[in-house]
């Protein structure tokens, strides 16, 4: 299918600013960021403001999701158990007050990473204790222990993407529409003190009515918060767009989630998981 190019309000003009500190300490470190790894087009607003998303537990994700830029089909390496430490530095450094960490799907691992996470936050909270840690989490397979491994780090926001619709999960290549919201759902019994956040792309050929029906999915699970962003394909070898989504429909989104009762919600087609994360918590 052959897409018209990007309409206006897609056509963002670049602002690289200064990404040189960001980029320099990250390489020092040896960090990695879905900023990059994703290819966000939110990079140089972020980077330059001294904010990113940290990539836990290597840039190799193992499944093969076709809308998605992390790396992969590499064997993944096992976990680096100084990386913690390396993130908790970055955190001190940068001086944030609330930090996103993340990591591809590592489903060749017992605990799905869970391990790393926890040690990541208790790091950060040792080194800087001010700083609100949010984690934006795979689905562990639906492993509960795991799921309950991380929530016992007491992170500030424990978040999953839902991503689509349940009809297009094809393009999310082993994982489970209902699994996820499984994990939503256990997150708010087990933790009923860390709000939980979910994210959706619009684009891929969602209907009207199957949005609506994923935000009650959600709403019926106890997420607190939610993102709705424009899915934009990172190449031609990824899922392609199939529509671009008017801004005018963001914002009547936005306003219909709140209506359901959602607490903060951030919907645009520049948005993104992470993008403006410190306004949630």
């Amino acid at each position: 299918m052959k897409i018209a190019r990007k309409p206006e309000w897609l056509r963002k003009k670049a602002n690289p600013g200064d990404q040189a500190a960001m980029r320099g300490l990250l390489s020092e470190l040896r960090l990695n960021t879905v900023c990059q790894q994703a290819l966000c087009p939110n990079i140089g607003e972020c980077f330059s403001c001294g904010q990113a998303t940290i990539l836990i537990l290597g840039r190799d994700c193992t499944r093969q999701c076709s809308f998605c830029n992390v790396e992969k089909g590499a064997p993944p390496l096992p976990p680096d158990h100084d990386e913690p430490r390396r993130v908790a530095e970055a955190v001190h450094r940068l001086g944030l007050t609330h930090v996103v960490i993340t990591s591809p799907t590592r489903d060749d691992l017992m605990d799905g990473g869970a391990a790393q996470y926890a040690a990541t936050v208790a790091a950060i909270r040792q080194r800087s204790p001010a700083t609100t840690v949010e984690l934006l989490v795979p689905d562990f397979g639906g492993d509960e222990q795991a799921l309950a491994l991380v929530l016992a780090s007491r992170p500030a926001i424990l978040a999953h993407n839902v991503e689509t619709v349940p009809r297009l999960y094809a393009v999310r290549r082993g994982a489970d529409y209902r699994r996820s919201l499984t994990l939503l759902h256990r997150a708010a019994a087990l933790a009923p003190a860390i709000p939980t956040k979910s994210g959706i792309m619009l684009g891929l050929g969602e209907m009207e009515d199957e949005v609506q029906a994923v935000l009650q999915d959600l709403r019926t699970v106890g997420c607190t918060y939610l993102s709705i962003g424009q899915y934009l394909a990172p190449s031609r070898r990824h899922q392609p767009v199939v529509a671009y989504i008017r801004p005018e429909r963001f914002d009547c989104l936005r306003q219909q989630a709140l209506q359901l009762g959602f607490r903060h919600v951030e919907s645009g087609p520049y948005v993104r998981s992470s993008y403006h994360a410190a306004s949630y918590a």
